[in-house]
C-alpha cells in the first residue's frame, strides 16, 4: 500500500548552506567560506499531537517520518496510516500523521515527548523501561551474506554520499542485498535519522527490510539495534565499533552485527549464522 501524501506546502530546503569563515593556520588568517550541513527541527505529529521533535537534515522528510513511525513503534503496519502530509514553517517542519481508529486509540495510551539532538536517539524517553523496551525476535530466514558482500559495503556506501562530499558532516545508511550490493541510501546529520530515512524509503518502495542488511557510517549503539529489530532487518553493518549493550541486545533479538567494517575485514557478532562460509 502507498501512504496517501498531501503536501500542504512544497518543501524546497537545501541540505547544505554556504557560510563565511576565517581559516586559521600556522601561516596566518584568511577570510573564506565553508559549505556546512543544515539541520532543522522536524516535529512528528500524530492525530494533531506533537509526540517527538527531532533535529534532522531537511530532505527526504516523507521517508524520515515513515521510518521513524515504524522504528519507534508508533505504527506497526502501513495500513494503520490513514493519511500523511508534511508542512514547512519558518522555524522547521511538521510531519503530520492521521492514524486509523484502532491505532489512534492505542497511541493515546502511550506517552512520549522528546527533543532529540543529532547525537542521541533516546533523549526524552521518560522511563528506563522504555529505553530498554522488549524487542521482537528477528525471524530466521534464508538470507545469507558472503564475506565480499559485507567487506565491500562501507566502500560502496561511501560512493553515494553527496551531502557528506559537500560538507563532511553527514552520516549515511544504505541497504545491502546479497549478490546485488547497495540498492538504496539516505543521508542525515544524525546516524539514527539516516537509518529512519532509509527504512521509510524501503517501506515506500515495497522493499522488505528482512531481505538484506543495513549499512551505517557510525558506531553501533543501542537505538540502531532497536530500530533494525523493529523492522525485522537481520543484519547491521557499521564502519565503527559497537557498544557492549548493543551487542547484548542484538544477541537477544537475533540481529547479526558486522562492526569495524572498513573494507579490510570486520568484527562479526553472528548469533543466527548469517555469514556464508
Amino acid at each position: 500500500m502507498t501512504v496517501p501524501l498531501r503536501l500542504a506546502d512544497q518543501i524546497q530546503r537545501d541540505t547544505t548552506q554556504v557560510v563565511t569563515a576565517l581559516r586559521v593556520t600556522d601561516q596566518g588568517v584568511q577570510a573564506g567560506s565553508r559549505e556546512v550541513a543544515d539541520e532543522l527541527p522536524v516535529a512528528m505529529v500524530f492525530d494533531g499531537a506533537s509526540l517527538a521533535v527531532m533535529l534532522a537534515t531537511p530532505n527526504d522528510i516523507e521517508d524520515f517520518a515513515l521510518g521513524f513511525a515504524f522504528t519507534e513503534g508508533y505504527v506497526a503496519d502501513i495500513n494503520e496510516i490513514a493519511e500523511f502530509e508534511h508542512v514547512a514553517h519558518q522555524d522547521g517542519i511538521e510531519a503530520r500523521f492521521w492514524l486509523s481508529a484502532d491505532r489512534s486509540q492505542a497511541l493515546a495510551r502511550r506517552r512520549r515527548a522528546s527533543v532529540g539532538p543529532i547525537g542521541c536517539g533516546l533523549c526524552g524517553i521518560d522511563s528506563l523501561e522504555q529505553a530498554n523496551r522488549p524487542l521482537p525476535r528477528i525471524p530466521t530466514s534464508d538470507v545469507k551474506f558472503s564475506y565480499d558482500d559485507i567487506n565491500g559495503a562501507s566502500r560502496a556506501l561511501r560512493c553515494v554520499q553527496p551531502v557528506h562530499d559537500r560538507c563532511r558532516a553527514a552520516h549515511a545508511a544504505g541497504f545491502l542485498v546479497p549478490k546485488k550490493g547497495l540498492i538504496l541510501a539516505r543521508e542525515d546529520v544524525g546516524r539514527h535519522n539516516a537509518l529512519d530515512k532509509l527504512t521509510g524509503a524501503l517501506l515506500r518502495q515495497g522493499v522488505d527490510p528482512a531481505t538484506g542488511a543495513i549499512v551505517i557510517t557510525s558506531r553501533i549503539s543501542l537505538e540502531l539495534v532497536q530500530k533494525c529489530a523493529m523492522v525485522g532487518c537481520p543484519m547491521l553493518v557499521a564502519v565503527s565499533a559497537p557498544t557492549a549493550h548493543a551487542i547484548r541486545q542484538a544477541e537477544i533479538s537475533g540481529l547479526t552485527l558486522a562492526a569495524n567494517a572498513k573494507g579490510e575485514g570486520f568484527d562479526l557478532y553472528d548469533p543466527a549464522g548469517r555469514l556464508r562460509a
